[in-house]
């Protein structure tokens, strides 16, 4: 069951990623859906999950605070990456390291739905359903992100097609590997608030405001929202 879980995420991770290649001209507006997806996921699922695994026995005020952590380390990666980016002949910088980090973070977090996939099956089925049914879900979102984090920083469509195999494979990995191993619980939960600070930044610092930013429309607003929205429900109903 676990390996059929996990290579169900792949499928569900190509389609989010084959529908941010075939809208590409809409990016402003997959790019607003991409920073409410990735901010819902944060809020409804990710930083839930990691004051449930983490809480008890590091305290909730403990797994903030590495939320926090996860947010200044990823944007410090980001600001180094930044500062030595090579330029091109008419001097403009280009970006694609920025995608790549972003993207080999967003693959990571996918090795660790794996893993939740497998974990929880170790707890029991009903909590194994769960947690598979929430991470089928947000996979979705996870390869729409992968590539949309890819071709915005001056990826190439090839680079972000391997990217989104990479990100759809991880699952299966992880879930494969909880086979022959675990993770206690609560350093999981200290795992996922360290990726709560990533994806806060990557969907507020990065997605959100490059969508906007030439496209200052409501339009665009309206998909941040309908991001998030989706991403509640869909979650919530996960859950019943």
């Amino acid at each position: 069951m676990v390996i059929i879980l996990g290579l169900a995420t792949v499928v569900t991770t190509f389609l989010g990623g084959l529908f941010a290649l075939k809208f590409k001209d809409k990016l402003h507006l997959v790019l607003g859906f991409s920073a409410g997806a990735i901010i819902g996921v944060t809020f409804f699922d990710l930083l839930p999950e990691a004051i449930e695994l983490g809480g008890e026995r590091f305290g909730v005020s403990a797994i903030t605070s590495i939320i926090a952590l996860g947010y200044l380390v990823f944007m410090v990666l980001d600001r180094v990456v930044m500062l030595y980016a090579h330029h091109d002949e008419e001097g403009e910088k280009h970006h694609s390291h920025r995608g790549t980090l972003g993207a080999g973070s967003l693959s990571i977090h996918s090795l660790l739905d794996g893993i939740a996939i497998g974990l929880a099956f170790q707890v029991s089925n009903a909590v194994g359903a769960v947690i598979a049914t929430a991470v089928l879900v947000h996979d979705f979102s996870d390869g729409l992100n992968t590539v949309n984090l890819v071709l915005k920083n001056q990826g190439s469509r090839a680079k972000a097609i391997r990217w989104l195999m990479i990100d759809a494979v991880t699952p299966v990995v992880g879930a494969v590997s909880t086979l022959f191993w675990s993770v206690p619980a609560e350093i999981l939960g200290v795992i996922l608030a360290i990726f709560c600070g990533f994806f806060l930044y990557i969907g507020t610092s990065d997605l959100l405001p490059e969508s906007y930013h030439n496209h200052p429309r409501h339009l665009t607003t309206f998909m941040t929202i309908l991001g998030v929205a989706v991403l509640y429900i869909a979650i919530k109903l996960a859950g019943i």
